[in-house]
């Protein structure tokens, strides 16, 4: 083991903190490590075959995770939102770019078009984690960007579906149109029926197994047959990942794929992103420094215009409109993606100086984004500055409706309950920490939330207030975890009554102990619900059956307290 590897890593290590101390994403530092490593700086390794191969297995990667976000009924339950706030923000960038870029280059129209479109993409990994720190996932301005992301992710196929025009065919307006309107509608299709019909059964047949290293070989093996089918006929491989990714999330195990594939691609995006960090011809970049600073102030500035005024024509108030605008200022992985695919596939849409160009201006533009948020948040906590629209969001919020109940966990238990007070038009808000359980809750029309049930400040963000909330239930499967949300709640509302689920009587108690008005025993629940029934059957009435269940339940259950043993409960 060389020394170098001991240098690179601590300098992955120091950049990782340091970067995500300032909330930058992680990747980020990644891409700073493999500049600092490669041959440019410090030399510590040369851009080999070896890299080269971890690169390309970390672009499939890339194009894997972007197509997993693409479900077709999510994209057509958001259809309003994403086509109309997505399609105009794209289209505003794009135009606003297009005369700057003809203006200042001799680029071909294709290619103008083309890096226009690039760069009006933001990104999604760096937005969605800001959004996530800054708990405003699950808000109103958190849903529109996200629809705003999710319209970006839905245009990678057509612009894939670009780069055999761009790799030098004959440009043809209306046949270019028609090749990729066909090439997108047929691989969207395909993709429905394949995932449906074969992935399916594929998976159901796999999960059998109860293997975990079943499951994931048979996910690298989807991802690597797609790259290689369309590698053969002549389209990117990059294109194939990207349909792997489209086929499972149109599969029921798409959340478990999720789960099971993050952190291996975590490893491999950070490859790709270190080996396009010692890619980077610095030469080229010194030289052009101020080419590469004016581009990123340029585009920061230009796309938070354009998604500003989006924004207030869609009626978005002042406030949230400049959020939105702020976060999606930056350029994202998918325009570094697409240059590396070019890079390496040959193609010279524009020159590859340009091209590195372009990409630093795009790593700077999304270094930027949570210094720009910092120097906001700090504006807006002035006195003198945006006081109209604090005033008018604060109104906004006061006709918001507001929770009687408040659900903290969107398990089992929870998801129940939110059923029962749902059918009974009761107000209610539910809020879980996994983000798989908070996108199918609302999928299926719940009032549930990406928000911490222990932390003071998102239960009062959500509604939680002495005079407006009648229970709060809490539905966590941790028992510590459920002590502390109780403790959060009595010190935000104190007298609020407390409903809380228990896997057993010394569960139970414990809360009891802390405050809670009810806190059930599943466990023991569950036994005297199997004793009504075997009581019923052997003709014991149903008034003595109610009242000797009442009676162990008004004693806590004391009379069974020699009779059962938790350890095995």
């Amino acid at each position: 083991m060389s020394l170098s590897v001991l240098i690179f890593f601590a300098i992955i290590f120091v950049l990782v903190f340091l970067l995500r101390t300032a909330r930058i994403g992680a990747l980020v530092a990644f891409l700073v490590a493999g500049i600092i490593s490669g041959p440019y700086v410090l030399n510590l390794f040369q851009i080999d075959d070896t890299w080269r191969f971890l690169g390309d297995l970390g672009i499939l990667f890339l194009w894997f995770n972007i197509g997993l976000e693409i479900n077709m009924k999510r994209l057509w339950q958001m259809r309003r939102t994403i086509f109309g706030f997505g399609a105009a923000q794209v289209m505003m960038v794009a135009v606003m770019l297009f005369p700057i870029l003809v203006g200042v280059t001799t680029w071909s129209v294709l290619g103008v078009v083309t890096v226009s479109l690039l760069l009006a993409m933001s990104s999604t990994s760096e937005d969605l984690q800001l959004l996530t720190d800054r708990n405003q996932l699950n808000t109103e301005m958190g849903h529109q960007t996200f629809s705003i992301l999710l319209f970006q992710d839905l245009l990678s196929i057509p612009l894939l579906a670009m780069l055999p025009v761009l790799a030098g065919r004959s440009f043809n307006l209306g046949a270019t149109v028609i090749d990729v309107l066909v090439t997108s509608l047929t691989l969207i299709f395909g993709v429905v029926v394949v995932g449906r019909l074969i992935m399916n059964p594929l998976l159901r047949l796999v999960s059998k197994l109860k293997s975990r290293e079943a499951f994931l070989l048979v996910i690298m093996l989807n991802i690597v047959a797609w790259a290689i089918v369309m590698d053969y006929i002549g389209l990117p491989a990059g294109l194939g990942a990207f349909l792997a990714g489209m086929l499972m999330s149109e599969t029921i195990y798409n959340h478990q794929i999720r789960a099971e594939i993050t952190p291996y691609s975590l490893l491999f995006l950070s490859l790709f992103f270190i080996s396009l960090g010692m890619g980077l011809n610095l030469d080229i970049l010194l030289s052009n420094w101020y080419m590469v600073v004016f581009g990123m102030v340029g585009l920061v500035l230009i796309k938070f215009s354009a998604l500003f005024i989006v924004a207030r024509v869609r009626n978005v108030n002042a406030t949230n409109a400049r959020l939105i605008a702020l976060l999606l200022s930056q350029g994202g992985e998918f325009g570094l993606l697409m240059f590396q695919t070019m890079k390496t596939s040959g193609i010279e849409a524009v020159p590859a100086a340009h091209q590195e160009i372009l990409t630093a201006i795009i790593i700077l533009s999304m270094v930027s984004t949570p210094f720009l948020l910092a120097i906001y948040d700090v504006i807006q906590k002035s006195k003198h500055v945006f006081v109209r629209s604090r005033k008018k969001q604060a109104n906004t919020e006061e006709n918001l409706v507001k929770p009687a109940v408040v659900i903290c966990g969107f398990g089992r238990v929870g998801q129940i309950i939110a059923h029962i007070l749902r059918t009974k038009n009761i107000p209610y808000v539910a809020l879980d920490l996994s983000v798989n359980a908070v996108m199918m809750g609302r999928e299926s029309g719940y009032n549930v939330f990406y928000g911490d049930s222990t932390n003071e400040s998102v239960l009062r963000e959500f509604g939680l207030s002495p005079r407006n909330v009648k229970a709060v239930v809490v539905a966590l499967d941790n028992t510590s975890t459920a002590r502390n949300a109780v403790l959060t709640v009595k010190s935000v509302a104190p007298k609020v009554k407390i409903f809380a689920r228990a896997r057993n009587l010394v569960e139970s108690r414990a809360l009891i102990k802390e405050g809670v008005k009810e806190a059930w025993p599943e466990t023991i629940e569950s036994s005297l619900m199997l004793a009504r029934g075997v009581l019923g059957q052997l003709g014991v009435s149903d008034a003595n059956i109610t009242n000797t269940l009442t009676e162990m339940r008004a004693e806590n259950y004391s009379e069974l307290d020699n009779a059962i043993s938790d350890k095995h409960s």
